[in-house]
């Protein structure tokens, strides 16, 4: 088996995760309507999944690091279409809530697993790939934003979307993920389950927050955003994520070359500053082309930022990878959970637009303590 096996392998895990958030992303507002939820009842129930992947980053940690990243990414991309698909059966807002829970918890197993696949490649390709892979999340999330809208247009049930379009996919990238592959496994205790990052991958965690956070409230809200705030049409308003997702998977592809050229810090800082001009586009020129533009923005100044961050996790000189990735994760993709919740609340308190300033001063503090990811 050749390493460009095991890299498209991979690969099809994270365009399978990617895809699946963004078929929920692309929906939300029929979520909404669905329920009847306002901007501050969708924060408060998207808790519900938020708690969910940061209650199962430490289990797949540990699972991973005793059992191999391989093994873990292909059980838990059999049970997450499934997690999925269930969510349009909710009866009520208790139900969706602790379904949502589950679909946060393979979500976040996934992350961590497809991840510690990926640093192994990587090592053993011994160049930079992590971007490339975080790539294909982000055209899988595409990929499933663009479900939305064309479900949105042919006038399909939440069901309907949900499970074809999940169905489909998964069958193509399990299908490619089907190699022999042996992970790396340790027999090195790692302490308390609960793991959450310590000395210097304690900041390593926050740059992965600030970014990640971002990324949760754009796959949650950009689509009300672009309803409720610039008026735009549904179908229109399914155009926000993938707006977003097409310009991460582009810059991604890139991603690995400029940290190569210009080092991952410089290209932490010059992240930070495109997120923070790209929402404050969106925010103070509330219409359909400059919010566009400025997701599309955000997109770009995201992308390198989380495979930096779980590039440098797995490399750590003193924590095994599944620990040290499980612990950046924690607040890496917990930030991209818990960010809806939090701007929902902001919102219900004030209004979105203040909410989405909260981006900027994040995007703030990504330049500043970029220096972490050295």
């Amino acid at each position: 088996m050749t390493i460009r096996k095991a890299w498209i392998a991979v690969a099809a895990m994270f365009i399978l995760n990617g895809a699946l958030f963004g078929i929920w992303a692309s929906r939300v507002p029929a979520v909404m309507e669905q329920f009847g939820l306002s901007h501050g009842q969708l924060g408060a129930l998207l808790l519900a999944m938020a708690a969910g992947a940061v209650c199962s980053f430490p289990f797949a940690g540990k699972f991973v690091d005793h059992l191999g990243a391989a093994r873990i990414t292909r059980v838990v991309a059999l049970v997450y279409p499934v997690t999925l698909i269930v969510l349009p059966l909710a009866p009520n807002v208790t139900v969706l809530a602790a379904l949502l829970f589950v679909f946060g918890a393979a979500h976040g197993a996934m992350d961590v697993a497809m991840n510690g696949w990926g640093a192994e490649v990587e090592r053993r390709l011994e160049h930079r790939i992590m971007s490339s892979l975080h790539a294909m999340f982000s055209f899988g999330a595409g990929v499933g934003a663009l479900s939305g809208y064309i479900a949105v247009q042919l006038e399909a049930g939440l069901l309907t979307h949900f499970l074809m379009s999940s169905a489909l996919i998964s069958a193509i990238t399990l299908f490619l993920a089907a190699i022999d592959w042996t992970s790396d496994t340790t027999t090195q205790k790692s302490g308390t389950v609960f793991a959450f990052p310590s000395g210097p991958l304690l900041l390593v965690g926050l740059v992965a927050f600030c970014s990640s956070l971002g990324e949760g409230a754009m796959a949650d809200w950009s689509a009300v955003y672009l309803r409720d705030i610039v008026l735009a049409d549904e179908g229109t308003a399914a155009l926000g994520y993938a707006a977003f997702s097409v310009s991460m998977v582009v810059m991604r592809l890139l991603g690995d070359r400029v940290t190569t050229l210009v080092g991952p810090v410089r290209s932490a800082r010059m992240g930070g500053l495109i997120a923070a001009a790209g929402i404050l586009l969106a925010i103070l020129f509330p219409s359909v082309s400059t919010a566009l533009t400025g997701f599309a923005m955000l997109g770009i100044g995201y992308a390198v930022i989380m495979p930096l961050a779980f590039s440098r996790a797995a490399n750590d000189p003193n924590v095994p990878p599944g620990q040290a990735i499980s612990s950046v994760a924690t607040l890496g993709y917990g930030g991209m959970l818990l960010g809806p919740p939090i701007i929902g609340f902001i919102a219900g308190v004030t209004d979105l637009q203040i909410g989405f300033a909260l981006l900027a001063v994040l995007a703030g503090v990504i330049i500043a303590v970029a220096s972490s990811l050295k």
